[in-house]
């Protein structure tokens, strides 16, 4: 089990623990149902198991271990932003998960009170998309305005060439 944690920590670099505990039966499906909609994974760990795992992974995750008490989950997504989304959103009818920690790209966050900074982070694919409308923008003005200005001119041209008729 230790191998197979330390695997799913080194395969993804962006993963939470979160706190569970006290869901019903019926609210634990309709987060795990949740959370396959939105390809995020949640498996809850023995803190134990989770420590070791920790201490075999190559990254320092140290300061990791004071949060490993009581009841833990942990949740995984390749966007950095989907388990934050998923446990926002499941909130809004529950009072659990609670987030204990996030490591998202070698950062890591501690408490609940991030959870909203990091349901709003942006994964690596919007920001490229992003990037990629910027450097757009400005050719597409430039373009705009040519071709807008090239119909103004050519008006001004046909216009000056009726008078002179």
């Amino acid at each position: 089990m230790i191998e197979v944690l330390d695997g799913m920590l080194n395969d993804n670099n962006n993963f939470y623990l979160a706190d569970i505990s006290g869901l019903t039966a019926e609210e634990n499906s309709a987060l795990r149902r949740l959370c396959f909609k939105r390809d995020v994974s949640l498996q809850v760990v023995k803190n134990t198991l989770l420590k070791k795992a920790l201490e075999n992974n190559n990254t320092d995750f140290s300061e990791l271990y004071d949060v490993l008490v009581g009841n833990t989950s942990i949740m995984q997504a390749e966007a950095g932003n989907a388990p934050a989304k998923v446990i926002k959103e499941f909130r809004k009818k529950n009072d659990k998960p609670i987030l204990k920690a996030a490591h998202i790209e070698e950062s890591l966050y501690f408490g609940d009170e991030n959870l909203s900074a990091l349901a709003d982070l942006k994964s690596k694919d919007e920001l490229i998309g992003d990037i990629i409308t910027l450097l757009q923008s400005p050719a597409k003005n430039v373009i705009s305005s040519l071709q807008s200005g090239g119909n103004k001119l050519s008006g001004i041209v046909k216009a000056l060439k009726e008078r002179a008729n």
